[in-house]
């Protein structure tokens, strides 16, 4: 009997409004056999609590610079609030979670690139066997993106590119990006139903594809170096989740790596 892969779903801070089912569709597929893995961010909070402690927060190229003071408000807010709330959640939802960053176990480990940003980090490697594990023991892992810096440093890594870096390690069958859009736009505006490294390419360089959206994009195409289909849907709509993993077509499909 063949294993079922992995599906991995990176949820934002933005999709999880009233309407919003998707952590009742990851626990109905867990439910039905499906392998589930959850990260997420928590962006806006983080803003919200530097700016309760009177942190200052400046932002590189898109990315927030964190220094030791900004960093403990990360961590705190990432793994103390945001996981606790989900996994919680989950569990209320009458699934089986476990919350973890990627320090646990050293999972998710990372190094400092530029001086600017401080302590935020880039991928060095993740190790699948740690999450294939979890699964195999028929619970969700709900992921904050906090990676180790060996050997006893945190480091703030993008979720984007940690759902990448998993689903990637793990070969996932799919990846799948919750956002408040319901697709990625071109240059018309118009939605890209399938969006090939030739055609982000393109809207790259003409400033169609840019922002939070570049960080997405490129961890589908880390993805789909494993074989993940990955896509990048309106996670506000009900049932996305669970329509995307039964086989429509919604938001843009990123193919190849």
């Amino acid at each position: 009997m063949t294993e079922t892969r992995a599906t991995v779903v990176k949820i934002g801070g933005s999709t999880l409004g009233a309407s919003d089912t998707s952590l009742a569709d990851v626990v109905a597929l867990h439910a039905a056999g499906q392998r589930l893995i959850v990260v997420h961010g928590g962006g806006a909070m983080i803003t919200d609590w530097l700016g309760r402690m009177q942190i200052e927060t400046e932002f590189v190229n898109g990315l927030r610079s964190t220094d030791q003071a900004a960093l403990d408000v990360v961590v705190g807010v990432l793994r103390g609030v945001v996981n606790t709330r989900l996994v919680a959640e989950i569990v209320a939802l009458g699934g089986r979670a476990v919350g973890l960053c990627g320090v646990d176990g050293g999972a998710v480990r990372a190094e400092r690139y530029d001086e600017r940003l401080g302590y935020v980090g880039r991928v060095t490697s993740v190790d699948g066997a740690f999450f294939t594990d979890l699964l195999d023991a028929g619970v969700i892992p709900v992921v904050a993106p906090i990676g180790l810096e060996p050997p006893d440093q945190p480091l703030n890594i993008n979720a984007d590119t940690v759902a990448g870096e998993i689903a990637h390690a793990v070969g996932a069958e799919r990846l799948i990006f919750l956002t408040d859009v319901d697709a990625l736009l071109d240059a018309e505006q118009q939605p890209v139903g399938e969006l090939s490294a030739a055609l982000a390419a393109d809207l790259r360089a003409d400033g169609t594809l840019a922002g939070g959206m570049i960080p997405k994009i490129e961890a589908c195409f880390r993805a789909g170096q494993a074989g993940a289909v990955s896509f990048v849907a309106n996670g506000t709509l009900p049932g996305t989740t669970r329509r995307i993993v039964a086989g429509e077509a919604l938001g843009t499909r990123v193919t190849g790596g």
